[in-house]
């Protein structure tokens, strides 16, 4: 089982790999739409205590994907060859349509499973995060 960090996806926030390869297999830990290097979401704003005051779960959306692109380019994997998708979203109700509507965007072509889920939060203030299996 080998450890894999990205060098260009954003930092995780705890003790753990970007993703372990496991044979001809790619577990991606749990990734969301933060910008490497920086503390910025794209698309949320925040107060002085940290407190999220709004989001544009559009633009969040499309940066997990590209961090999610990047970490498996990064690992020896690419977009296709995704299996399996798990999605946690922290407000089923008002960001799921939009979300759904941009996931079809980006897998046209290559349809994983897909599980999603709300949870109350996540570590960070984000709204969507994804654990994705993909093959090498």
């Amino acid at each position: 089982m080998e450890k894999l960090y990205s060098s260009k996806a954003p930092e995780p926030v705890g003790s753990y790999p970007h993703a372990r390869r496991v044979g001809n297999l790619l577990f991606l830990s749990g990734i969301g739409p933060r910008e490497r290097g920086t503390k910025v979401i794209p698309g949320v704003t925040l107060d002085e205590k940290g407190n999220i005051t709004s989001y544009d779960i559009e633009a969040q959306c499309h940066s997990v994907f590209n961090n999610i692109k990047t970490v498996l380019e990064e690992a020896g994997s690419s977009w296709d060859k995704m299996v399996d998708v798990t999605v946690f979203l922290t407000n089923m109700k008002a960001d799921f349509p939009t979300y759904n509507r941009i996931y079809a965007e980006y897998f046209k072509e290559n349809q994983p499973c897909r599980t999603t889920v709300e949870i109350t939060s996540l570590p960070t203030p984000i709204a969507i995060e994804l654990k994705v299996i993909a093959t090498i």
